[in-house]
């Protein structure tokens, strides 16, 4: 279980930066040079070499030498298991809240008396 959550710190950790998440959305369009990425950016090259090593860390993207450059590409499957997580996350706070909402329905619906001629009041 600490590798899951240690996996998951690290995606929530690359994914909460703004430039990082904008890297991501362009790798996952098509393979790219860091050079090309840094163009994107008004910083250095190497303050997105930084950002791309942040995802790579975590698994979001895969980086790889070709000739001199290095590329860049999207790792699909980390999204979809980070996706996953979320959904895991989701339905534990979900079915709580469904359950409150089906408990105020039932207790909105108008009880009947003991006599069966509709719903008691106190005055």
């Amino acid at each position: 279980m600490q590798r899951n959550d240690d996996q998951a710190d690290a995606w929530f950790h690359a994914l909460s930066d703004r430039t990082r998440r904008d890297i991501l959305r362009r790798v996952l369009e098509r393979e790219q040079s860091v050079s090309s990425l840094a163009r994107n950016y008004p910083m250095s090259l190497t303050a997105v070499q930084k950002h791309v090593v942040v995802l790579e860390r975590a698994g979001l993207i895969i980086r790889r030498r070709h000739g001199r450059e290095t590329l860049t590409r999207g790792e699909t499957g980390a999204l979809r298991s980070a996706s996953a997580l979320l959904t895991e996350l989701e339905s534990g706070w979900r079915d709580p809240i469904t359950r409150i909402d089906e408990l105020l329905e039932s207790d909105a619906t108008p009880a009947s008396s003991p006599h069966g001629t509709g719903p008691t009041t106190k005055e």
